[in-house]
């Protein structure tokens, strides 16, 4: 490395616990909270805001001890905080409620091997939350009414074996549900009220997709958005009596993405488009004006997290590149954005590099939007390269502040993030160019985005490294396997080797999504040579560079076994690999100090093998 080159970043200030994290308002706009770490753990805290918004200090009113919790909001009485928590990253999530002010605690849905799904609050129904539980099937999930009060849970409608999703309508009462056809398709169904029988609304072939937003104002229509007689989605206004509906936005090339509804009057505001940067399409002229001064007020992506009652305060999150997260309270009556905290203080001033959208030809000419993030100072060419693949599939990169992406820059790789055929968000015929494509035509994209790189001269073509978690990670081991000359090592971290039996071992509550795979990915039980000759553990053989396995033991989505099987297979040829077993982890690593680990050994793994600095 050269003189010019940044100084290092401690991977703890990129990869520790935040400083503060995940802020929202309470309801009455006197309060706020966030994450934080109580001995060194994430736990929820509370701060009180005066009446011009300024906050003051802020106290732990949770006691996790274990994980830390992600997942948390405020309830409508004003009063309570709910958080949801699983045991070692099993995923059965259950929902506890916290009083903000005395600290005192209940477990709301306390069932073993059950998980809970939240699926809304209402300010009318300031005691009440409604929530999801498997607790009869594990399959499905069916919908209780838990009282804040009693802490009671009663059942509410139950799942007739297909249904994916739940809406609650402007009078909280649950009136919409989606269900997974048996071909692969979507159905929408609808009633008039609690105890109205259901009747089917809106459907889609498996080519399309589409769902519910929310339900309009006076209960009588719903915000749909659909790929029906569109390659990306529009948002529609549909009237639940069959009248026609009404076009409200789309865009030819981005799906829609976040829609902003008034949270006490429920009716439309915003609709957020991504394609290289969020962009806001303003649909409530009253907030016209709001919208512009956030976008005034810093250089970042912004979007609005919550509300107060009197609608006068906004929490507000802004995301950068070269910054980390910052949250900024937002008032209304003076249009002026102050900022609360910054997520990662320490990385205020450090050397952090630009993330530039680009655009990427495949071999039979798909465009593929990707972000390069090079490392900060003097332009340099023919670097050391991590292609980063996202996980999903049925996901995608987004711009701004990426902890890996800057990592990875800082240690003086160039990083390539891509989004693949298959991945979500740019229209539906860019969606099931996937299909059927694992380690295929995907992976071909993959190998596309390198040699483009290595055209750009931005990438030495004997330092390429492929890193991936979830698909990522498989798509790290499909790398090593079917294309080993293009990678001088791989990162695979939570990755299916064998694409049957990930298949097989799906969680119970993903059964009514099987059809989803058999189209997308291959039928199990009718395909299995195919599906095995797209699987990196029955092409082991052809590994010949070193890869590094990260897993959580308690993965409930890719089990322990799918890592286990390929370090098996390798080992056995005398191949080179590494292997770390997180025994208290699941898909992913929610403790810091597991997460630290981890990339001290891929730092080292990166930098043995492409060159790169190493902390």
């Amino acid at each position: 490395m050269t003189s010019a080159a940044p100084r290092l970043i401690p991977r703890e200030t990129l990869f520790g616990n935040p400083h503060k994290a995940s802020g929202t308002i309470s309801p009455d706009g006197k309060r706020i909270a966030y994450l934080a770490p109580d001995d060194g753990v994430l736990n929820v805290w509370v701060a009180p805001l005066d009446a011009g918004g300024a906050a003051g200090p802020g106290r732990p009113v949770t006691k996790d001890r274990g994980r830390g919790i992600r997942m948390y909001f405020w309830a409508e009485d004003k009063r309570s905080l709910c958080y949801l928590q699983d045991k070692g990253g099993d995923e059965n999530w259950r929902l506890f409620q916290v009083d903000a002010e005395t600290g005192a605690e209940r477990d709301l849905t306390p069932f073993q091997d059950t998980q809970a799904q939240v699926i809304g609050t209402d300010p009318n129904f300031p005691d009440e939350v409604l929530v999801a539980l498997n607790l009869r099937d594990k399959r499905v999930h069916d919908v209780y009414r838990i009282s804040l009060k009693t802490g009671g849970a009663v059942l509410e409608v139950e799942n007739p074996g297909d249904v994916v999703g739940w809406l609650a309508d402007t009078g909280f009462q649950v009136r919409c549900a989606k269900a997974a056809k048996p071909d692969g398709g979507w159905e929408l169904r609808v009633r008039d009220g609690a105890g109205s029988p259901w009747r089917a609304f809106q459907t889609w072939g498996p080519d399309d997709h589409g769902g519910a937003h929310a339900f309009t104002p006076d209960g009588r229509g719903l915000y749909i958005e659909t790929s029906a007689d569109s390659d990306t989605t529009r948002l529609w206004e549909v009237p639940l009596d069959g009248g026609p509906g009404k076009l409200i936005a789309h865009r030819d090339d981005v799906d829609v993405g976040a829609v902003l509804f008034h949270p006490r009057r429920y009716h439309l505001q915003a609709i957020g488009f991504e394609a290289e940067r969020l962009s806001w399409q303003v649909m409530d002229p009253d907030i016209a004006a709001d919208f512009a001064a956030l976008a005034d007020a810093a250089e970042g992506d912004f979007q609005i997290v919550s509300r107060d009652d009197a609608d006068r305060f906004w929490m507000v999150l802004y995301n950068f590149d070269r910054r980390p997260a910052s949250f900024y309270l937002y008032d209304r009556r003076t249009k002026k954005a102050t900022h609360l905290f910054t997520t990662r203080p320490k990385l205020e001033g450090a050397p952090l590099a630009a993330m530039k959208p680009v655009t990427i030809r495949a071999r039979d000419g798909l465009a593929l939007r990707a972000y390069l993030t090079l490392p900060a100072g003097p332009a340099a060419k023919r670097l050391p390269l991590v292609l980063n693949v996202h996980g999903g599939p049925w996901a995608r990169d987004i711009w701004g502040y990426h902890p890996e992406a800057q990592w990875l820059a800082n240690r003086g790789y160039a990083c390539l993030q891509v989004n693949y055929r298959g991945s979500l968000g740019f229209g539906k015929r860019f969606l099931h160019a996937g299909d059927r494509e694992w380690g295929a035509k995907m992976q071909d994209d993959l190998t596309d985005a390198v040699e483009w790189a290595v055209r750009e001269q931005l990438a030495d073509p004997k330092r390429v490294a492929i890193f991936g978690a979830s698909y990522g990670g498989y798509a790290a081991l499909a790398g090593a396997a079917f294309t080993p000359a293009l990678y001088a090592c791989a990162v695979d971290v939570v990755g299916p080797s064998s694409i049957a039996t990930l298949i097989r071992s799906i969680p119970p509550y993903w059964q009514p999504l099987r059809r989803l795979f058999d189209l997308r990915v291959g039928n199990v039980d009718t395909e299995l040579d195919f599906l095995n000759s797209r699987s990196p553990l029955f092409k082991a053989h052809q590994i010949n560079i070193p890869v590094l396995i990260a897993q959580g033991a308690n993965d409930p989505r890719v089990k322990q076994a799918e890592s286990e099987m390929i370090v098996e297979a390798l080992r056995a040829k005398g191949k080179a690999v590494e292997y770390l077993l997180f025994p208290d982890e699941g898909h992913g690593f929610a403790r810091p100090e597991n997460r630290l680990k981890f990339y001290a050994h891929a730092e080292a793994f990166l930098a043995k093998h492409l060159g790169g600095r190493c902390e």
